[in-house]
């Protein structure tokens, strides 16, 4: 947030140099280590007029306009070691086998992470920060926008059990708490992944709710 205070800075050039300052705070880790922590991006910046956005991975950044929403999401990460992933879906969640073909395929993910025949996440190299997906609105054009985690946006692009103008609905009517309440209730009717085959029953839920 501090680095993109300043609206002349892209976003790309932000998030870069957001990351670098990251990796210095950790001289002592081995920040090579394909196992280094990284996380994906989601960004709405407001600025003379104009709402820019980034997002690097899958959290999206969903606009809600006069003709529909837009939604901005980066799913290369779904292209990556299909074979693999296939084999985790096939099991249902807390078995053995699940477990097991999950770990092999994080493992090989790691390989490929930030690499040009991969998928680009946030990590310690600054580069990634340029591999984002970019772009900018007209503030008049937009009535609302929501940036979430994918653990949110799977009601609608996984679980199909909602469209985009029933979560903008329940985002102006509860808020982000109910909006994450409906995706629980909605994995608990399916626990072991038989009916929406995923990588673990919940994943991290997070939404911010903008409107003007």
């Amino acid at each position: 947030m501090a680095a993109l205070a300043e609206p002349n800075v892209s976003l790309p050039d932000g998030l870069a140099t957001a990351l670098e300052r990251i990796a210095a705070l950790h001289p002592e880790c081995d920040l090579a280590n394909p196992g280094t922590p990284s996380a994906t991006v989601a960004i709405l910046r407001q600025r003379h007029g104009v709402l820019d956005h980034l997002v690097l991975a899958d959290s999206p950044v969903v606009f809600e306009g006069p003709e529909g929403h837009t939604v901005v999401t980066d799913l290369r990460v779904d292209d990556v070691l299909p074979d693999l992933r296939a084999e985790v879906e096939s099991h249902e969640t807390h078995t053995q086998g699940h477990r097991e073909a999950l770990q092999r395929l994080v493992l090989a993910q790691r390989e490929v992470r930030n690499t040009p025949d991969g998928y680009w996440v946030a990590g310690a190299n600054p580069e990634a920060a340029r591999h984002g997906l970019t772009g900018s609105v007209k503030l008049q054009e937009v009535r609302s926008a929501a940036v979430m985690s994918d653990g949110v946006s799977r009601l609608v692009a996984e679980y199909e059990t909602a469209t985009w103008e029933e979560v903008f609905t329940t985002l102006r009517t509860g808020g982000p708490r109910e909006l994450i309440e409906t995706v629980r209730k909605t994995e608990a009717t399916d626990p072991t992944g038989r009916r929406w085959p995923r990588y673990k029953s919940g994943d991290d839920a997070t939404v911010a709710y903008c409107q003007w």
